[in-house]
This record gives structure tokens, C-alpha cells and sequence, in this order.
């Protein structure tokens, strides 16, 4: 969800400068990337390790609180191609579902706030006990979809995350955002969303779908959006902006 679907990477890490400053805590920018796409438990530590003088869990809720607070106030920022992706993948019938490492709540603002209420599933960092890379997320939300996570397509922006979805097995588009990417991350590399359509989704990652279910036929896969929809796995892989 953060930084795959909506931007909100800098409204947290303005939430960590404005906590550890309360607390005469030194804070780097440097700091706030090491943070992108952890739990929010672990960022919690690592902030009260840095000098914020509160429990772990006070930590989560105050910035969780914070970041809301601001979306409340805006339209959602949204990732260039993101809802148009997720709403026509709706549209054709294709289950998703919503894996992120923020509280239940918070997902949901960004859940509700799509067309038609897209995600049959939701899984948030409340919701798993080992936080990305750990795979349980995805594996959660893989299972409650019906599915495999080899049959699935995750879409991630951050290292912590595309390591998570990698681990599940799930097929893996990296998408660079705040966190540079390496261009062997993921199954597919891009470096955004936009243009990217159900049928241009199908075509770059159907190469990878064939070889996890070994056969160089017809395969199902379900898109995760990151984070999973049935696609044509011997379709042509299109030339040109991604690997």
C-alpha cells in the first residue's frame, strides 16, 4: 500500500522527524529510508532506540495517528497507474487483495476509498505475526484468496517488501519509488505503474507464472497489490520499460 498504491512514504517519515524531535533524538534522512516498508513495530523500536521516550506500541499509534490525520484532509495521494490497475482488474473480475505492514485501520482509509471496494482480502501488520520479509502476509492473503502464492502476482516497492513477496513465492513486479531498486529485484522491474493495464500486467509476468507451474500453457494467477487475477500465462512478454 505505501508507496506501491498511495504515497504516503514522506507523510511517515515526516511523522519520525517531528516525533524524534519532540525528544531531542537525532534523525536522518537516511534513517527514514532504512524504515520504508519495515513494521511498524520494528520502526518503532528502532525510534525509541534513537531517544523517543515512549513504548513501542505508543509509538505505532502516535505516527499511525499522524499519517491519517493527514489523508483525512487530502485526497488520497495516489501512485501514478495504481487505482486505475486495481479498479480494472476489478472491473474483469479478478480477485486482489491488500497486503501491507500498516494497522488494519489505516489500510482500510485507502481500501474504502477505491471504486466498488476492490480487495476481497486485506491483510495488515496487525494482522500477521512475523512482519515483512518475513512471506506471512502474502501467504495469508494467498490462502484466503483460495489460491497458491506461485499462482499470484505481488506488486511491491520497497526491498522489504518485494524480499517478502519473493520468499512467498509469488510472482514479483518491483516498482522503484523513495527506496532505489536494483534491477534484478522481483521477477519484473519497473519504474511505475503508469500504462500499465490488466493485459500489459498479464504479458510481463507471464513468463515467470509458466515457469512456477511448470507447464508453457494457459495458467491462474491472482494480482496482489502491495500487493493478487486469472491471466493468460502463455501470453507474449511486450517489449520496452521493464525488464
Amino acid at each position: 500500500m505505501d508507496g506501491t498504491i498511495i504515497d504516503t512514504e514522506p507523510i511517515w517519515q515526516q511523522s519520525q522527524v517531528e516525533l524524534t524531535a519532540r525528544y531531542g533524538a537525532e534523525w536522518t534522512h537516511e534513517d527514514g529510508l532504512s524504515l520504508v516498508g519495515s513494521g511498524l513495530e520494528r520502526s518503532g523500536e528502532i525510534l525509541r532506540d534513537k531517544g523517543v521516550d515512549m513504548e513501542v506500541e505508543e509509538i505505532v499509534q502516535w505516527m499511525t495517528a499522524y499519517v491519517m490525520e493527514r489523508l483525512s484532509h487530502d485526497d488520497l495521494p495516489w501512485r501514478p497507474g495504481a487505482r486505475e490497475l486495481i479498479e480494472e482488474l476489478h472491473a474483469r473480475g479478478i480477485p486482489t487483495a491488500l497486503v501491507t505492514m500498516s494497522r488494519r485501520t489505516m489500510a482500510l482509509v485507502a481500501a474504502d476509498a477505491l471504486a466498488d471496494h476492490p480487495f476481497r482480502v486485506v491483510v495488515a501488520g496487525d494482522d500477521v505475526e512475523h512482519p515483512k520479509p518475513h512471506p506471512e502476509a502474502y501467504l495469508s492473503a494467498a490462502a484466503q484468496l483460495g489460491v497458491d502464492a506461485t499462482a499470484c502476482v505481488a506488486i511491491e516497492d520497497s526491498a522489504t517488501g518485494v524480499a517478502a513477496a519473493v520468499a512467498s513465492g509469488a510472482v514479483t513486479i518491483a516498482v522503484e519509488h523513495i527506496v532505489p531498486l536494483p534491477e534484478t529485484a522481483g521477477d519484473v522491474y519497473l519504474t511505475s505503474l503508469a500504462g500499465v493495464d490488466v493485459d500489459r500486467l498479464v504479458a510481463l509476468t507471464s513468463p515467470a507464472l509458466a515457469a512456477r507451474s511448470g507447464a508453457s500453457g494457459r495458467g491462474a494467477a491472482q494480482v496482489r497489490t502491495g500487493g493478487p487475477a486469472a491471466v493468460d500465462a502463455s501470453a507474449p512478454v511486450a517489449d520496452g520499460g521493464a525488464r
